[in-house]
């Protein structure tokens, strides 16, 4: 394998998480410390940022504050809802681009992002192919979704898995608190996966957990669900409910009020006020005291409850992505494969673009149970091991330290 020399550029692309930083961080140290990577560039708002020239230069950056990446939520580069043409159909894009890369001598890119990103690599990195541009790329996995094909789980889903038992179990306590019952709806991120809504069951381990969990994996239908929430009322005088923004009927169409609200770039709808719709059903069904419970963004952005484990993992993809294309490795994306028999286990593995790209992993059928308002003890064993440690960022007068990064342009150097 030949030594290939040349800058290397850093991005990242879709939705947040906790641990995305922790991802770039990975990336962004690996990369300072191999003698064949001349420069270190992070693209402001993923790819928009290299079409539109706005790079900046890593090196640049106090090594401590990259050091508080980990315990920093969001995007620190900057993120984008950009969708990358079909290039034999046109292929501007991809010409600025490579113009781009010829620019700052690029030969090496890392893209860290969730579906529509690794489609994004897979285009680049098949276009760089064709027209002879020797550049290794590579994706570095990021979802809460966690519904990536080809890994066992994706960086990010962990932290909100913890958040949202957490949070679940918080709200059971404060729902019993008066002498007269309560119904809560709490409606979980999740367009066609159900991996955040089943994670609500966690909370069950604590005895504080939802009654019932519906996931997008089964057809929803509203006359079953008002049954299933007055049986347990009526059983228990409380009930909780999880259940996920895209829970469907059996045509296909979301139960979900905001389904035609609005789309992102990539044509998915944006789904929300589910907990609202729901909870006006239940109230006029039961006639009791109902609240409907939206997490919104808070379930990608809680880095106080982020996952240790899933911090460390993100940090390790963003590493090994850089390891493999210094390697000389290209077109992948960085897996996780992991063992929880006798204890869990977890490694990177390498799994080709193109089988990645554009495929969702769904909760298995056999980890929802047969009635389809809850996930089994497998859904259980499977989550688990995902989420155990404590992040403990720094503290600043009582209140998280996060990176502050410069980012200073190419342009102004």
């Amino acid at each position: 394998m030949k030594q290939l020399t040349g800058a290397c550029i850093i991005g990242q692309s879709g939705g947040p998480t906790a641990v995305i930083n922790a991802s770039a961080q990975g990336v962004i140290q690996t990369a300072l410390k191999a003698d064949c990577i001349t420069r270190v560039l992070g693209a402001a708002h993923g790819i928009k940022g290299v079409l539109d020239d706005k790079l900046y230069d890593m090196s640049q950056e106090d090594p401590a504050e990259l050091d508080l990446l980990q315990y920093t939520p969001s995007s620190a580069l900057g993120s984008c809802r950009y969708k990358l043409a079909d290039p034999d159909v046109d292929d501007t894009d991809y010409k600025r681009i490579l113009e781009i890369f010829q620019k700052y001598d690029v030969r090496y890119f890392f893209y860290n992002g969730g579906n529509d990103s690794m489609d994004t690599c897979n285009k680049i990195s098949k276009y760089m192919q064709k027209v002879g541009y020797e550049c290794r790329i590579m994706g570095v996995p990021k979802t809460i979704d966690n519904d990536l094909n080809g890994t066992d789980h994706c960086p990010g889903f962990a932290s909100a898995a913890k958040y949202i038992a957490t949070s679940c179990a918080e709200v059971w306590q404060d729902a019993r608190v008066y002498d007269t019952g309560m119904i809560a709806v709490i409606e979980i991120m999740g367009r066609h996966a159900g991996w955040l809504a089943g994670s609500a069951a966690l909370a069950n381990l604590t005895g504080c957990g939802p009654d019932l969990v519906y996931l997008p994996e089964v057809d929803f239908d509203m006359d079953q669900f008002l049954a299933d929430v007055k049986a347990v009322y009526e059983k228990n005088g409380n009930c909780m409910v999880a259940v996920s923004e895209g829970i469907h009927y059996a045509d296909g169409t979301f139960v979900s009020e905001a389904k035609t609200s609005a789309t992102d770039g990539f044509g998915h709808a944006q789904l929300g006020g589910l907990a609202a719709l729901l909870a006006d059903k239940v109230k006029q069904a039961t006639g009791a005291k109902v609240r409907g419970i939206e997490l919104s963004l808070l379930q990608r952005c809680g880095a106080h409850l982020a996952s240790k484990t899933d911090v460390q993992e993100a940090w390790q993809a963003g590493s090994a992505a850089v390891n493999a294309a210094v390697e000389g490795i290209t077109d992948k994306m960085v897996a996780f494969q992991c063992t929880r028999e006798g204890g869990y286990k977890c490694e990177t593995s390498l799994e080709p673009l193109d089988i990645v790209a554009n495929f969702e992993k769904k909760v298995p059928r056999e980890w929802i149970n047969e009635a389809g308002n809850n996930v089994t003890q497998a859904f259980i064993d499977y989550a688990l091991p995902l989420i155990q440690g404590e992040s403990n960022g720094p503290k600043e007068n009582g209140l998280p330290r996060f990176a502050r990064l410069k980012k200073v342009l190419t342009t102004e150097l």
